[in-house]
């Protein structure tokens, strides 16, 4: 079976921006926007606990699962090839 890089790609990109975004705003609604930076604003520039910081980090985190997501789908789709070449299942 072969993945599509596209949409894997896609569908990574968009449950990681989401999923940060999301975690963002967790954290607003129980503790208030205190502009801290998390562990991740250190990777993600211009990432902290505020609505504004909420929106870089969905950016930034769209953008880290597409890559990381179609170099994920590359990978299996060429280790999947070359199983089925050596005819290993």
């Amino acid at each position: 079976m072969r993945l599509n890089v596209k949409a894997f790609a896609l569908a990574c990109g968009l449950i990681w921006g989401l999923g940060l975004m999301a975690i963002t705003w967790w954290v607003i609604l129980f503790e208030g926007a205190t502009r801290d930076l998390m562990a991740l604003g250190h990777v993600y520039r211009g990432f902290n606990v505020s609505p504004l910081g909420s929106v870089f980090g969905l950016i930034w985190g769209f953008f880290d699962g597409l890559i990381g997501g179609a170099i994920f789908a590359w990978l299996y789709n060429l280790i999947a090839g070359q199983s089925r070449k050596q005819g290993q299942v």
